[in-house]
């Protein structure tokens, strides 16, 4: 997917919100009034993006039933426009994870249009304390990642309380095992690589950079244009395009799932300047991927792309 996200685009997802939310009103009165949020009597956990639905679905197992909205990789969560099936899947669930700060505004708006007694919600923007206009891409932060997983543990204890050391039983095997690969990578990389200077396309590299030591040199504001889908300053690409042609950066990453043609030009000029150029993504990629094997792949990618800017 290559579509920025532009003010007009914005305008009219609103616009087509308002339609939806009425549709969700009347197609939904009838699920929220039979729904008991649970599934052969597992509790119904929905969450907006199946970054959090991965960790969701691992730290609950067996017991809880876990249902992803956004799962194809082509799909931008920022431009979301949900269905009334959506609507009714968010009806159902006695348990919604979303990530908030802006990113998912219309699980909010169904939430609202649909309220059901004795559901809880998780707002990850809310629990880590980053506002609506903060970077909203804190499955990128292993250290909100962390907190999610306490969370979502806490609350499946809640839920069902009889099987409170199975889910202490699942946040230990997933933390100590399903996560090993993922922490191994970052240490390594924070180990070899701490301090190398790195550009960027997006915000979404932002969370991650400091967590794996590295220097992210892109302006904030260019990276927070292209997340929003406005339009870059000149001082700011002026700025990029001299990083590239000086090698003050030495690898530039990019959201393959948002790339302008002002990142395909950056692209283009770091590949062409010798500039080991890769890629991540705002969702799973391949669709079906657990969080961690995602991770671990776009990471390994960086780790070979750091190797390759350092010679070795």
């Amino acid at each position: 997917m290559t579509r920025a996200r532009t003010p007009r685009f914005e305008a009219a997802r609103k616009v087509a919100l308002g339609t939806l939310v009425a549709l969700a009103v009347a197609a939904t009165l009838s699920a929220c009034s039979a729904s008991s949020g649970t599934t052969s009597g597992k509790p119904k956990v929905v969450a907006a993006e199946n970054f959090w639905g991965s960790i969701a679905a691992q730290l609950g197992g067996d017991r809880v039933d876990v249902t992803s909205i956004i799962t194809n990789p082509n799909a931008d969560p920022h431009d979301y426009e949900p269905t009334t099936s959506d609507a009714r899947t968010i009806a159902s669930a006695k348990y919604v994870i979303l990530d908030g700060i802006g990113y998912d505004p219309w699980v909010q708006k169904l939430l609202a249009a649909n309220p059901v007694q004795g559901r809880d919600v998780l707002n990850v923007g809310t629990l880590v304390g980053v506002p609506v206009g903060g970077n909203p891409h804190q499955w990128y932060s292993p250290t909100s990642v962390q907190r999610v997983i306490d969370a979502i543990t806490a609350e499946y204890k809640k839920l069902d309380p009889a099987d409170a050391s199975y889910f202490d039983a699942q946040r230990t095997a997933f933390e100590t095992k399903g996560l090993a690969q993922y922490h191994q990578v970052i240490s390594e990389i924070r180990a070899k690589y701490s301090g190398t200077p790195v550009g960027a396309s997006e915000s979404i590299f932002a969370e991650m950079s400091p967590a794996l030591g590295l220097r992210l040199l892109t302006p904030p504001s260019f990276l927070k244009a292209i997340s929003e889908g406005t339009e870059p300053t000149v001082a700011d690409k002026t700025t990029i395009d001299r990083q590239i042609q000086t090698h003050a950066i030495k690898v530039y990453v990019y959201n393959s799932q948002n790339a302008t043609p002002d990142v395909h030009r950056q692209i283009e000029e770091a590949r062409a300047a010798g500039i080991p150029v890769t890629t991540i993504t705002e969702t799973l990629v391949p669709e079906g991927a657990t969080f961690q094997a995602w991770q671990v792949a776009q990471l390994k990618a960086l780790l070979a792309a750091l190797q390759k800017a350092a010679g070795q």
